[in-house]
């Protein structure tokens, strides 16, 4: 018998939601065959069974999130009979739950003792289902299991459950009475918890869309993101005449040979390659009171899934690398994505983030930056704008160029105004000056 245990999906990543089983209970499974597909913060996956044989049991049903390293399913050999199937998952017993505390008295209170440690099986009654990682979030907010209404499968509690139910109960944390500015180590990957807004009245024919797993971990890393870093936001106006003319004079043939179109992002990846050399607190990460300056330039192209999420995977290492493979590299990445055909491999260890609004016309973009990375470069619509050109002699004169704005969102806590504008008019410099022909021989 061999055990199937939840992946490391990556670096950062502390869990996964099994989205779906491939095979059932009995059915025959070859080695590297797809077994399941799951969803983390970062990527969905398939991923393949370790060994061969007959699956003889699901542990963790579709639906429910679970801790890198849980136990998935159980995978037996040809002859070996299934395991019997549970219609719902055994109910965790608790010893009986202490009386409630008392109202507080309107009087100032003595100091508060502090509350003996709760087991985490004593977040929830019996009867009530529930995850470990759940349970221990339970005992943490001092909640009790049978008042919060599970909406897993088999009316299983899940962690957002628990944090809905600490919401309304004002975030306070297990005997203290005092709401508590973020939820505990254990669980950093929720957002921070705060005063929930009052809901709009519900008119006829609004719908309610729930939230799919990608869309519920892009909030969660989105809203951490702005409670972690002071986001300040800086552009540059910049000519992309002399990229658009190599493109121009290239592209018909870059097209032929690599079968696809010669875009403004791989110039802009180079440009950023270049640049960073000059300003390499850019290409860094916050680890408390340090700044740990990356020596790898890795940068994360965001790719939009059809509006259904968003994914950064990596081009690696693009300061030692040419314009024409940077274009490729940031092709394939991007057509995978779309195909859920990346691997955990490819989505982390970003140092530093592009995020290109440019095929949908936009003006300028205000982007969040990318925890634990420190900057996020957003690209937008370049499009023809009378500009003025000094002439050889000196003179000024119009002429007509294609121009867009390079927007940074960089955590202030790294470094200053002046040092974020030094490296966009670096980045400006190099766009706008660099002969870009030769890059594409």
């Amino acid at each position: 018998m061999t055990d199937v245990m939840m992946p490391q999906l990556g670096e950062t990543v502390t869990e996964g939601t099994i989205t779906r089983w491939f095979k059932q209970v009995g059915d025959t499974i070859a080695v590297d065959e797809p077994l399941f597909e799951v969803s983390t913060d970062k990527v969905d996956s398939e991923v393949p069974s370790p060994v061969a044989g007959v699956l003889s049991e699901i542990v963790v049903p579709e639906g429910e999130t679970v801790p890198v390293g849980a136990r998935l399913a159980v995978i037996g050999g040809a002859g070996e009979a299934p395991a019997p199937q549970a219609a719902a998952p055994a109910p965790v017993a608790a010893p009986e739950p202490a009386p409630a505390s008392p109202p507080p008295s309107e009087q100032a209170p003595a100091a508060p003792q502090p509350a003996p440690p709760q087991p985490a099986a004593a977040a929830a009654s019996a009867g009530i289902v529930a995850s470990p990682i759940v349970r221990r979030l339970v005992a943490e907010y001092g909640l009790d299991a049978a008042q919060i209404r599970g909406t897993g499968e088999g009316g299983r509690i899940t962690r957002n459950d628990v944090l809905e139910a600490a919401r309304a109960n004002g975030g306070r944390s297990a005997g203290s009475g005092v709401s508590t500015a973020s939820p505990p180590a254990d669980v950093a990957a929720a957002p921070p918890t705060s005063p929930a807004a009052a809901p709009l009245p519900r008119g006829t024919g609004d719908v309610n869309v729930p939230f799919d797993n990608m869309r519920k971990r892009t909030a969660e890393h989105m809203v951490r993101s702005k409670a972690t870093s002071p986001h300040v936001y800086t552009s540059v106006e910049v000519d992309f005449e002399r990229v658009e003319r190599a493109r121009r004079t290239e592209g018909a043939q870059f097209k032929a040979e690599e079968g696809f179109s010669l875009t403004f992002l791989p110039f802009i990846c180079r440009a950023f390659a270049d640049a960073v050399h000059d300003y390499p607190n850019v290409n860094a990460s916050v680890d408390g009171d340090a700044l740990v300056v990356h020596r790898d330039v890795n940068v994360g192209i965001a790719v939009d899934l059809d509006f259904h999420g968003l994914l950064a995977p990596v081009v690696r290492n693009v300061d030692g690398k040419r314009l024409r493979l940077i274009a490729r590299e940031i092709r394939d990445l991007a057509a995978r994505a779309k195909s859920k055909q990346l691997s955990p491999d490819e989505i982390t260890g970003g140092t530093f983030t592009v995020t290109n609004m440019g095929p949908f016309g936009t003006t300028m973009t205000l982007p969040i930056i990318n925890q634990p990375q420190v900057a996020i470069l957003a690209t937008d619509g370049i499009r023809k704008k009378p500009v003025v050109v000094e002439g050889p002699d000196g003179e000024d004169s119009i002429a007509v160029h294609h121009v867009g704005v390079l927007a940074l969102a960089w955590d202030h806590r790294a470094f200053d105004g002046a040092y974020a504008a030094s490296f966009l008019r670096a980045m400006r410099e190099i766009l706008e000056t660099r002969d870009w022909e030769p890059e594409l021989a």
